[in-house]
């Protein structure tokens, strides 16, 4: 290893090149956060008006690209001062500076949440297969989790592919051995997929939707079939609280559906990084 590579990947570098790569790939994150569900909106309604024999909805090009940020306010172009990763939003105190419209608070939310992870990802692995994967499966679950907040939707666009790039992680043992990565990814979606129909039969209700299904089964994936009672009784403790919460503080409707993404998400996260210290303490409590 040259001196250069030497120095980059020692352990008091590399966490602040990952906190620095994590806060830009953050800001990246919004994007997909905000476009990914309209660009799919706007392919569904073209697939929808080909089956009709119609033309496509007439809409500008919308992609991950292009056009360039904006403000949705008042078209402010967003230049490259106005795009730094926490900095502009704490130099423009959070409002446009073309309209003074609010800037919400999320935007760094995410970006800081992303740098914290991808710097731990870098602390905890090192710069190794593992100290990547760790961190693409952390910016993947981010991006999904908040879609799914605002949306209620779950893109396969990012399950799928998270789905089996886990598999692909896993076939050198990476996080678990391979065969544990195919049951988990197995048995998450089929075991969701089996409350979502016990629940159907039983209630005439749909009590979740198909996303949440393959995003268990990336999780499963990722981290072995032995974590899933661990996200699963996480994620569930969590979302009943949180919607109890919304209930009762926020007056949140009975009715109104709250995504099960997001809690998903945080407990597949925890299992990866601190699943099975968490099972042997729990296990020595019980025996």
């Amino acid at each position: 290893m040259s001196d250069a590579a030497a120095f980059f990947s020692s352990g008091t570098v590399l966490p602040w090149l990952g906190l620095i790569l994590g806060l830009a790939v953050g800001s990246f994150l919004n994007v997909v956060i905000h476009r990914l569900p309209r660009m799919l909106e706007r392919d569904w309604a073209a697939q929808c008006a080909e089956m009709r024999g119609e033309p496509a909805p007439a809409a500008a090009p919308l992609n991950l690209a292009f056009p360039r940020s904006y403000c949705p306010s008042c078209g402010h172009p967003i230049s490259a001062l106005e795009n730094i990763p926490l900095l502009s939003w704490a130099w423009l105190r959070g409002k446009c500076s073309a309209c003074r419209a609010r800037i919400s608070a999320r935007y760094p939310l995410v970006e800081l949440l992303t740098g914290i992870g991808v710097a731990y990802c870098a602390i905890r692995y090192g710069a190794t297969l593992a100290g990547v994967g760790a961190a693409v499966f952390l910016c993947a679950l981010i991006a999904a989790c908040f879609i799914d907040f605002d949306t209620q939707f779950l893109p396969d666009a990012i399950t799928l592919p998270l789905l089996w790039l886990g598999l692909l992680v896993n076939i050198a043992g990476t996080f678990v051995d391979l065969q544990s990565a195919v049951v988990g990814a197995a048995a998450g979606y089929l075991f969701l997929w089996s409350v979502f129909w016990l629940f159907k039969m039983a209630t005439g209700k749909e009590g979740m939707g198909y996303g949440d299904f393959k995003l268990l089964a990336a999780i499963g994936a990722w981290t072995g079939w032995k974590m899933l009672p661990l996200v699963i009784l996480a994620s569930s403790v969590i979302g009943a609280a949180a919607g109890i919460l919304l209930i009762v503080l926020a007056r949140h409707g009975r009715e109104v559906p709250i995504p099960f993404g997001p809690y998903l998400a945080g407990a597949g996260a925890v299992a990866l990084f601190w699943g099975p210290q968490l099972t042997r303490e729990y296990l020595k409590l019980i025996y």
